[in-house]
């Protein structure tokens, strides 16, 4: 090895970095990780930025750390490793202050560290704060979730890294709610300053309409593949799926019955399933309907949430809210039925995923007409 390779300024201070990560004994080994290769893709960047072709000397400059720092450290500094890195820092240029190296050249550590210990707590805006009054959004995540945030648009990645933040979803539950279109679904029932504050804040539920999305997308339920299922086979699905269920209504939903009976002139009726949601301190009625929406369906539904609401409900609660879920429903339909003061709704379901294409250009046109309208 060269004596130029041994004395390679970039090389021995991420050598030196990443010797100083695994020592330390701060809380969190994957969010150390997180900062760890938040700074080494710092570090690569300013780096390439000296050099006159940027192209052909990035590539240079990957390889050649990649193989030295795989040598001592292991797979985990591939030349494919290094470059999700570079594109994390370049996906997050400004979110909190990095690792230094003294004028000395000694490593410091304790801006990870103090990222790491210091009291977090969450603001109004979604932003966090130290207990020093020092405002920046830290991450939270692990890196497996990064490396699949900094492939998204920028306005969804800060939607989904805000929302698997504050749900705890698994990698698994956070491709999921993306691949079902979670971010469209919910700003295609917004006006274009809540679709920004979507990105801004992640889903804010302060009233029964921020709950809502159109489809709910049931996919877990494996009912796709039959050709005829009844309304007692869909609940019954979504019953024995009723964690996946929850995840997909959203914030603060917990699971209290299914076929709830209440008896009213001495017959007995029987509501599918019914939620508590602790957010809006509200009961959430759901019937289900395999078939087109009619006005009888909404009727029904208008009946037990006037029987929640006057028998059920206490004084501290807000008004019972009520959804039908159906295979096809009828916007027109809804509208003549209900008063406009209805807390009841109806919304679509389907089997299957979504098509990403069609629900960002239905996302397009929606905030296109938001803005004819503001015109």
């Amino acid at each position: 090895m060269s004596k130029r390779q041994d004395s390679n300024p970039l090389y021995e201070g991420i050598r030196s970095l990443v010797l100083s990560a695994r020592q330390s004994a701060a809380r969190g080994v994957d969010l150390l990780q997180v900062y760890t290769n938040y700074e080494i893709g710092r570090r690569i960047v300013e780096q390439e930025q000296q050099g006159e072709d940027r192209a052909q000397y990035g590539k240079e400059l990957l390889n050649e750390l990649a193989a030295r720092l795989a040598g001592e450290f292991g797979n985990g500094f591939s030349v494919s490793n290094l470059r999700y890195m570079r594109q994390f820092y370049l996906a997050y240029p400004e979110r909190i202050a990095p690792i230094r190296q003294t004028v000395s050249g000694e490593f410091l550590a304790f801006p990870i560290a103090q990222a790491l210990s210091a009291p977090i707590h969450q603001t109004m805006s979604g932003e966090l704060q130290t207990s020093a009054e020092t405002t920046y959004k830290p991450f939270v995540l692990s890196w497996s979730h990064y490396v699949f945030l900094i492939g998204l648009k920028p306005e969804e990645r800060d939607f989904y890294e805000i929302e698997a933040a504050q749900q705890g979803w698994t990698l698994r539950e956070l491709r999921r709610q993306f691949d079902a279109g979670l971010y469209e679904r919910l700003a295609l029932s917004r006006d274009k300053q809540a679709i920004r504050d979507l990105a801004r804040q992640g889903q804010h539920v302060a009233n029964p309409q921020d709950l809502l999305k159109d489809p709910y997308v049931l996919e877990f339920l494996g009912l796709e593949e039959k050709t005829r299922y009844s309304e007692a086979d869909l609940e019954s699905a979504i019953v024995t799926h009723i964690e996946n269920f929850l995840l997909e209504l959203g914030k603060g939903f917990l699971f209290e019955s299914r076929q709830k009976r209440f008896t009213f002139d001495e017959e007995h009726f029987f509501v599918d399933l019914v939620f508590y949601n602790r957010l809006l301190r509200a009961y959430v009625l759901i019937d289900l309907k395999i078939g087109k929406l009619s006005h009888q369906d909404l009727g029904q539904m208008q009946m037990y949430v006037n029987y929640f609401d006057r028998h059920v409900r206490t004084e501290v609660e807000n008004h019972t809210i009520g959804i039908v879920l159906c295979k096809k429903k009828n916007s027109a339909l809804v509208e003549i039925t209900l008063p406009k003061d209805a807390n009841i709704h109806a919304r679509e379901y389907q089997l299957y995923l979504p098509s990403k294409e069609e629900l960002q250009q239905k996302l397009v046109e929606w905030t296109r007409e938001q803005g004819g309208q503001e015109e």
